[in-house]
């Protein structure tokens, strides 16, 4: 264990050293949805903004790791005319593989790709126009504490700033459970999807 925290140590020692490693906050737009497979349940878009910190290691090839707090979500209307509002604010952690295509002295572009973990920290459900109770609806408990996602975007860095535009796919479920109206039961089996565009400032 200690040869392997030198060794990680020296590494990240040397890319400063070599001008391969870049750290800095950003902030950006989400917009996200749920995916599912329930016909007669609509959704719409929900539109927020992102905090985060992000690192990036290596030159023409590299490695971003960040940090990021962001709101998930979306408006569930149902054919009974219920609308059920749910807002999960998350702490994501991204992780991606990019090149850069253009490796000018002033201008980069990039691709990247990735994987992706969110971890809710708090879940928010409200309802609008509510026919029945509250329990024939989505909980709390349906919205899983952690989910993942895969990433693809691209990047162009001009100076200190850059800029990203990003795609996140479901690769699991984040909501699982049914509700009740009509007399019937209806199957609410979700991912997220997530579109966002950060801006980002290199520090250093």
């Amino acid at each position: 264990m200690k040869r392997i925290t030198l060794l990680l140590a020296g590494l990240f020692i040397s890319t400063v050293m070599l001008g391969q490693f870049h750290f800095g906050p950003q902030i950006g737009y989400t917009s996200s949805t749920l995916s599912y497979n329930a016909n007669d349940i609509s959704s719409s878009l929900k539109n927020n903004m992102v905090f985060g910190v992000f690192a990036r290691i290596g030159k023409k090839v590299y490695l971003q790791p960040e940090l990021n707090y962001l709101t998930q979500g979306t408006t569930f209307k149902f054919e009974n005319g219920t609308e059920q509002n749910a807002d999960l604010k998350s702490i994501q952690v991204p992780l991606s593989l990019g090149v850069n295509l253009v490796d000018a002295k002033l201008v980069k572009v990039r691709l990247f790709g990735g994987g992706t973990a969110n971890f809710v920290v708090n879940k928010d459900i409200t309802f609008k126009n509510l026919i029945g109770e509250t329990g024939d609806y989505l909980n709390k408990d349906n919205f899983k504490n952690a989910n993942f996602q895969y990433q693809v975007g691209v990047g162009v860095d001009v100076l200190m700033f850059a800029l990203d535009v990003k795609y996140y796919g479901p690769l699991d479920k984040l909501v699982d459970g049914s509700v009740n109206y009509n007399n019937q039961t209806h199957t609410v089996d979700a991912g997220s999807s997530v579109f966002m565009v950060t801006l980002g400032w290199k520090i250093f």
